[in-house]
């Protein structure tokens, strides 16, 4: 799911006309002093982070004019919530508060439907709330196709005991709330707490909205990075791996950076898992001997090589890993030499510097062990492959005594490749393929042909054409195997060449280096 912060989630309440606090979000504590003299009297500034309980963690604070907002912001703007800095704040308008309730609208999977839930005591711990006092909450399974209607929102108030005006505009509010969570297809979307001010007014004081994954390309108005429910802001290489993944749909790719601002020797590895339960038995037997996760990525459900690829050069981008721990499923069902050749390719264009220690048990996995070990001598840091039969807690194992030894091999850079002098290129769904016939004719093996998985290359006077439209090549008929450069580079004369871009990796990098 999607988060949206509190004033994301503050503004579509104020779409469908539900009274929230005036304020607005400051990036610098400059601009807090100034939303508070907007404002005039005392504010509250809060950090927009996706954590609950912030007031227990100095999130929250009242601030009695615009001179002691700014302090307030310059405090919270930097302040680290979770292991990630806060970036905004909130400043808004501080309420006299009477009374406050709770609201809300969550997608329960077990009865497949909407499911409203009213409380007539506010604060944090509903579930308490409704175990403590059932009779202040109030839950109402919805028709989907009839929706919330107001009369069964009023119900509902009427139920916890709450009766007259405020009936009815609090029965109002749970509407709005209801056609908003219907509106964006969110998956839940909570006001809590919902207060009643001293005046006899009703106000949204906190708001928390999570969108669907599978929605979010159809609210770009939304303005969500990434479809993934995240506690904190999204770290850069994470938009750059999503980008990967919204694109492509063969197999899937899921990033998550877990850590930021380490250096080497601090005991963190490139974790690369394919398939749940795997992954986990992989990930214990990392953190059993005391490392700690770089990141958490999944290749899984039959990935091209050209995915497995791209996954593997965004997690090399980390600096400071101490190793890269590739293993998952023992019996993947996917054929392994796919991944073997992405691992390969993105090894060899990085010059891997941190031992890898690769374990891809499954189909073909005797095959995609062979890839790898052909590959090993060419690749400075010690590689080493693995299947089915060897476990999780002896890969890695093996990694900590590679990382112990610290052996790089001193070898030379790899030099930039030439401009094909004659070259016959075609595009692949993410990359182009390109041959050099001039590097072609000089090859015996013409292994790109006899390799090609889905056969859609021949030979027409010794040199590799595509024997599809490059149309068809295109819309998938090449499923970027990756052979027509991996083999063809071990075994052939290195015509071949697969340029597959990663939007935003290489300025990241550059990035880095300014630091």
């Amino acid at each position: 799911m999607a988060r949206l912060h509190e004033h994301q989630g503050k503004e579509l309440l104020k779409s469908h006309k539900v009274p929230v606090p005036r304020g607005a979000v400051a990036s610098t504590p400059e601009e807090a002093r100034r939303i508070a003299e907007d404002i005039g009297g005392e504010v509250m500034v809060k950090v927009q982070a996706w954590v609950t309980g912030r007031a227990g963690m100095g999130g929250i604070k009242r601030a009695a004019n615009p001179t002691e907002a700014e302090a307030v912001a310059r405090g919270m703007l930097g302040m680290a919530v979770k292991g990630f800095t806060v970036e905004q704040v909130l400043v808004e308008e501080r309420l006299d508060i009477e009374r406050e309730f709770y609201a809300g609208v969550i997608i329960d999977d077990r009865a497949r439907a909407p499911v409203v839930i009213f409380s007539s005591t506010g604060g944090t711990g509903i579930e308490e709330i409704a175990r403590e006092h059932p009779d202040k909450v109030a839950r109402l399974e919805v028709d989907i196709v009839e929706g919330l209607q107001d009369y069964e929102a009023r119900d509902m108030v009427r139920s916890v005991g709450i009766h007259g005006k405020l009936l009815r505009n609090l029965g109002g509010m749970i509407k709005s709330l209801y056609d908003v969570a219907r509106a964006y297809e969110a998956r839940s979307a909570e006001i809590n707490p919902l207060v009643l001010t001293r005046d006899g007014k009703l106000y949204a004081t906190d708001c928390r909205i999570t969108v669907d994954d599978y929605a979010v390309f159809r609210h770009p108005e939304l303005g969500i990075d990434i479809a993934r429910e995240f506690d904190r802001p999204p770290t850069e290489l994470e938009k750059i791996a999503y980008q990967v993944e919204a694109e492509d749909y063969r197999g899937t790719f899921y990033f998550i950076q877990m850590a930021e601002d380490f250096e080497k020797g601090e005991g963190y590895i490139g974790f690369h898992g394919a398939g749940g339960g795997g992954s986990m038995m992989s990930m214990d037997a990392l953190l059993s001997r005391e490392y700690k996760l770089a990141t958490y990525v999944d290749t899984s459900g039959n990935p091209p090589a050209s995915k497995v690829y791209r996954a593997a050069r965004i997690v090399l981008s980390l600096p400071g890993i101490d190793g890269y721990f590739a293993s998952g499923s023992g019996v993947a069902s996917q054929e392994q030499f796919h991944s073997a050749r992405g691992f390969v390719k993105a090894f060899l264009e990085d010059r891997l510097s941190v031992p890898a220690v690769i374990r891809l048990g499954g189909n073909m996995e005797e095959q995609a062990i062979e890839i790898l070990e052909r590959a090993a001598p060419e690749i400075p840091a010690p590689v080493e492959a693995y299947g089915k039969d060897d476990t999780a807690d002896f890969c890695a194992q093996r990694l900590d005594e590679l990382i112990r030894e610290r052996e790089i091999a001193d070898l030379p850079a790899r030099p930039p490749r030439a401009i094909a002098k004659e070259p016959y290129t075609f595009e692949s769904p993410t990359g182009t393929v390109t041959f050099d016939y001039a590097i072609c004719d000089t090859c015996e093996s013409k292994v790109c042909v006899k390799t090609c998985v889905r056969q859609i290359l021949e030979l027409q006077n010794g040199r590799p054409v595509l024997n599809v439209s490059r149309e068809d090549a295109k819309r998938g008929r090449c499923i970027e195997c990756l052979a027509c450069e991996v083999e063809c580079h071990f075994e052939g004369a290195g015509g071949g060449y697969v340029d597959l871009p990663i939007p935003g990796l290489e300025e990241y990098r550059e990035g880095l280096l300014k630091r």
